[in-house]
Parts: C-alpha cells; structure tokens; sequence
C-alpha cells in the first residue's frame, strides 16, 4: 500500500481503486499492477487513490472498510484478477456466499458460507456497467459485462462493499462495483498489456464519475 503522502489531495474529491495482491501460485497481479499505476492521476477535480487489498477472506473487507474511512471517496472502484477472461469484465452482481475453489493466501478455504450472514441474497452493482462498457470500447480497449464475478476473495470484496454501501448512510450517494482483469502476457493466454489495463480502468473510471444513468446497450448471455 502506498504511504499516505503518496495521497495527498487537498481540495480533490477521492476516487478509491483497489487491487489485489498475488495469489494461486502467481508472483503478481494484474489489478494491482494497473491500479498502482493510477495512483495519484488526476481529473474534474478528483483524484484516484489506489490501494492493494490482500487476498484472504475476512481480512479483505477489514482493510476495504479502513480505506473507506481514511479517504471518504465519492466512488470506489474494486478490481481482481480473472485468469482466463480476454476482457475487461465490468461485474454486474455481487452474490452473497463463499465457495472457495482453493485456498485464499491465509489458507481459508470457506465453503457455502455467507459474505454477511442474514443479508440480502445478492446486490446490483451501483456503476453505470453498460455506458462504461461503451467507453471502454471506444478507447479499443477489450470490455464485457460479467453476470457473476464468481465465489472467490473478489466476489466476497464485491458484495462486501455494495452491503456497506446500501446499510451505511454515511456513504449515501457513494457508488461502487467491481472490474475483473485478465492476466499480464507474461502470464498466460489470454491476456491484456499493463497500458491497455490501465487506459481502460481509466476510460470506465472517468465514465462512471460523470454518468448516473446508465445506457441501454445489449450485453447479455446465453449462459
């Protein structure tokens, strides 16, 4: 995480964008890399403020709370790792369970297990998915909207933020959603560079500052 006069921003707004650190065997992360690359980057009178959160159940949300409390941001971009995806996947609906194929990088692996027990069943992102798909796409940057942003420590990391969102009137108005990543070359296949990664988060970020209502614009799925 970097240091706090890193984020110095007298009289900005903040934006929070987070990304994850390594997991699964991997020595680097594809969201952590692109948001790192975004700190501090300014525009409209707001500045991003990017943070690592680590991949472990539980601990994720502790660390995403803090950061919402230190920086009050007007928006908050969360972003994870999606071996296997070609896209940007822009996350349409966090649901509330656990089922962790493999461990997360404390060991956890909870299964069928709630994100925040006696909550809702599932909650929308708050992000205008569809106009920052177009935005996306209008910058040649590869972008989809996801139906599920799986059962992993991002999902748990989704849903955590659109709970505290919706029950905490303290943040009325802040929205937030999640963003998945494909892997860097070095990697696998297939895969995104850093610079598309990170001209991409840029044009959905400056999309969803600036726009409430979402467009309609056909981005569906058969399966």
């Amino acid at each position: 995480m970097l240091s706090p006069p890193a984020r110095a921003a007298v009289g900005l707004h903040r934006i929070l964008v987070t990304g994850f650190d390594p997991f699964g065997g991997h020595t680097i992360n594809p969201s952590w890399q692109a948001v790192q690359a975004l700190d501090g980057f300014e525009f409209d009178g707001h500045r991003v403020v990017a943070a690592q959160i680590p991949t472990q159940f539980d601990l994720s949300l502790r660390v995403l709370d803090d950061l919402i409390e230190t920086h009050r941001p007007v928006l908050v971009l969360c972003t994870g790792q999606a071996g296997g995806r070609a896209a940007l996947s822009l996350e349409r609906v966090a649901i509330n369970v656990n089922d962790a194929r493999i461990p997360d990088n404390a060991g956890a692996q909870p299964i069928d297990t709630p994100v925040v027990a006696g909550a809702p069943a599932a909650y929308f992102t708050s992000l205008p998915i569809k106009a920052m798909l177009a935005a996306a796409l209008d910058a040649g940057i590869r972008a989809e909207v996801s139906q599920t942003a799986g059962t992993f420590v991002c999902n748990h990391v989704f849903y955590g933020l659109m709970h505290r969102l919706a029950t905490d009137k303290a943040l009325a108005g802040v929205r937030g959603g999640l963003v998945h990543v494909p892997w860097l070359p070095q990697q696998g296949q297939p895969s995104m560079t850093q610079e598309q990664l990170v001209a991409g988060l840029k044009a959905v970020l400056r999309c969803a500052l600036h726009t409430h209502a979402d467009v309609r614009l056909q981005a569906g799925a058969l399966s």
